[in-house]
């Protein structure tokens, strides 16, 4: 496909807006699909993992091709829960343009904002599409409104939706100055009925008035009140969104069928093509800061990135893969710079969501799977071994939630190390290690429902049952005052000894990660050893010393140090270098550190005195009380991980059944003294047993 006729787009949304039944429509009209699937009824073609049908929500990203008035559109379909932030935040990082779902009765919820933030981040233009508009409460202006107030967008209406009484029957296109009506299913192009012809006239002339802010041309016929063709609007809406100076929002109601052609051509004369978002730039994988730029051609070196890792049971590992230059064919060499090896292109596959098409070769601007690489992993650059270059990795977000697995026999517990190593390749806010004193399995990840989900495929997919303790807090250690250590390590067993001295210096760092700083002079540590003082202490770092937990926000200044031309080596110093951490560590005042999550609950005004009671006997901080829609609030609150574990229970209970919530990791946060005593009470037991 020429690139200029290529789309690659994104459906991102809070859950419960109808991402996945926009998704299923656009199938289906576009002829990918003979039969629309439900959510509900757990035969969305794009949930096709277990747990998605069972759960009616999206799990995993899924990725798509389909045709539409002579265009190629690549589409990925993502989750809506916050657990699943990984799959929106690598999607997002390869995708061209995003259609943003929202709900036309709830309007801008959480999780919204949470994607939009994404999707800005990484510079992606977005349009939007107001769902759901046949629901009683439906409000589309509400829906602008709050996309303005709440979002900082620049929201413009393209459509309005039209009713019959209470019954929501189709919308009028504000460009073309027509109207598209729904009669049994089908669409039929009308004119604008004599009803919204006042209303339309009055929508056309804000929207013809936001786009003359952007083109002189249109300026000029707009202050002359001259007629503007349908294909200047088109041109200057075009130019706004890939600027992401404006927002088209347009309506519909998937379910009903409603809104989803017009959507389809949105897509086509709004959103980039590969060509509109141009080259992107690599890093030179010797000198750093030297940079390289890679053109969306089939003729620039071979450049892409590997997003996503699916084990799939008939072909083996698939890596779905962005191109972003070049092209591939089957049998292809290709460079991997993070560990330097080559990978053997095995088979090339188009993803029809469970469906695959072999292709024999695949060009730049395409999304396609491969089969045979063994060694790439999520993030993971693939290029031109003649033209090597490095692409920014994809950001992975901390895990704050940790539980102990166990399963009955030793050659289940094989398995079990198997099968987590594959979950960890496909999702890589997945951590699990194994505790080297106890050799219990301990597995991380960013939720309740994000184990609870690993622990089920663990027992469909792999056929492996791991029972799962309590959860537990993946806390923190920092340090609160300057302290240093003169560590000297010497160990003589006749032969060539070792010994190394180094003198450090440790200072709080908040917010800002770990330093480590240089300071030796004269020599009196040999260069060669300095990396090895950082390893040690990074050493120490990752098995804390306070209560056995990662420590962070901490500067490590290695000030003097002497060595020996016969004993001194890389493990002498590495060794020395934990050690003096570690003391300098215990006399700076260390502290235990809690994960801090922003939590957002939607609540009726009926149920807030309770909720906010709640809150406050949960340790939690509300920060911010606005009004959500006509008799519902939206309660912003700071409240700790370790007070949340089954919160969803409780809400359910204290609201019945009618709030809504939604959190994710804002940072970490001291814990008071006794609540740390506890913790630390507890750690001492776990030793001694």
């Amino acid at each position: 496909m020429p690139l200029k006729t290529m789309r690659n787009i994104g459906i991102v949304a809070h859950i419960d807006a109808g991402k996945t039944t926009v998704t299923e429509r656009i199938l289906y009209y576009t002829g990918e699909i003979r039969k629309v699937g439900e959510v509900h009824d757990g035969a969305a073609t794009m949930d096709f993992m277990k747990q998605e049908q069972e759960r009616g929500i999206t799990i995993a990203s899924a990725a798509i091709t389909s045709q539409w008035k002579g265009y190629q559109i690549n589409i990925i379909d993502t989750p809506g829960h916050v657990d699943f932030m990984i799959e929106v935040e690598r999607s997002l990082r390869v995708l061209d343009g995003v259609v943003a779902v929202f709900c036309g009765v709830n309007g801008v919820e959480p999780q919204s904002e949470t994607v939009w933030n994404q999707a800005q981040k990484h510079h992606v233009p977005k349009i939007a599409f107001v769902n759901k508009m046949d629901q009683q409460g439906a409000d589309f202006d509400n829906c602008v409104k709050m996309m303005r107030d709440h979002l900082d967008a620049n929201p413009v209406r393209f459509q309005l939706p039209v009713f019959e009484g209470d019954n929501f029957t189709g919308l009028v296109d504000l460009i073309k100055g027509k109207a598209y009506l729904y009669h049994s299913g089908s669409l039929k192009e009308e004119e604008i009925p004599p009803a919204y012809l006042s209303r339309a006239a009055e929508a056309r002339q804000e929207l013809v008035e936001k786009l003359a802010e952007f083109d002189d041309e249109l300026l000029e016929k707009y202050l002359g009140e001259e007629n503007v063709p349908e294909e200047e609007l088109v041109r200057v809406a075009r130019h706004g969104v890939l600027n992401y100076l404006i927002t088209p929002v347009f309506c519909g109601a998937a379910y009903k069928n409603i809104g989803v052609e017009p959507l389809l051509d949105a897509v086509l004369d709004y959103l980039p093509s590969p060509l509109d978002k141009g080259g992107i730039v690599g890093f030179d994988i010797v000198e750093k800061e030297k940079t390289h730029v890679r053109t969306p051609s089939p003729n620039d070196p071979f450049s892409a990135l590997a997003f996503k890792i699916i084990h799939d049971p008939f072909v083996g590992q698939q890596t779905f893969v962005r191109i972003y230059s070049g092209k591939i064919k089957s049998g292809d060499e290709l460079c991997n710079p993070r560990n330097g090896r080559d990978e053997r292109v095995g088979r090339i596959l188009r993803i029809h969501a469970q469906e695959r098409l072999e292709l024999q070769e695949a060009s730049a601007g395409d999304i396609i799977a491969l089969i045979g690489m063994k060694n790439t992993k999520t993030g993971d650059t693939l290029c031109d071994p003649d033209h090597p270059l490095l692409l920014e990795k994809i950001q992975v977000p901390e895990s704050v939630i940790s539980v102990k697995v166990s399963v009955d026999s030793q050659s289940e517990r094989d398995r079990l190390a198997t099968s987590l190593k594959k979950l960890g390749m496909e999702d890589p806010s997945f951590k699990f290690f194994t505790e080297e004193e106890t050799k219990e399995v301990i597995i991380s990840g960013m939720g309740e429902l994000h184990l609870e989900i690993i622990l089920d495929r663990l027992k469909s997919d792999f056929g492996v049952v791991a029972m799962a303790g309590e959860p537990s807090i993946c806390y923190r250690e920092t340090i609160t005052k300057e302290a240093g250590a003169d560590m000297r390590y010497v160990k003589q067993t006749g032969g060539k000894g070792q010994f190394a001295h180094c003198l450090i210096r440790l200072e709080p760092n908040p917010g800002n990660g770990f330093e480590f700083v240089d300071r030796v002079k004269g020599g009196a540590i040999p260069r060669e050893y300095i990396p090895a003082v950082e390893k040690g202490v990074l050493d120490a770092m990752d098995k804390g010393v306070y209560a056995g937990f990662p420590v962070v926000d901490v500067r490590c200044v290695l000030l003097d140090g002497t060595s020996h031309e016969v004993d001194s080596s890389e493990m002498a110093f590495r060794i020395a270098g934990s050690m003096a951490f570690k003391e300098a560590f215990r006399k700076a005042n260390p502290i235990l550190l809690e994960p801090l999550m922003s939590l957002e609950i939607n609540s009726p005004d009926d149920y807030l005195g309770d909720l906010m009671g709640d809150l406050s006997r949960r340790r939690g901080k509300i920060s911010n009380l606005r009004r959500f829609r006509k008799g519902s609030q939206k309660i912003t609150a700071l409240v700790p991980l370790k007070e949340m574990f089954s919160y969803a229970t409780t809400l359910r209970s204290l609201s019945s059944g009618r709030a809504t919530f939604s959190m994710e990791l804002l940072n970490y946060s001291p814990m008071p003294q006794d609540i740390q005593n506890k913790i630390l009470g507890e750690k001492k037991k776990e030793a001694c047993a």
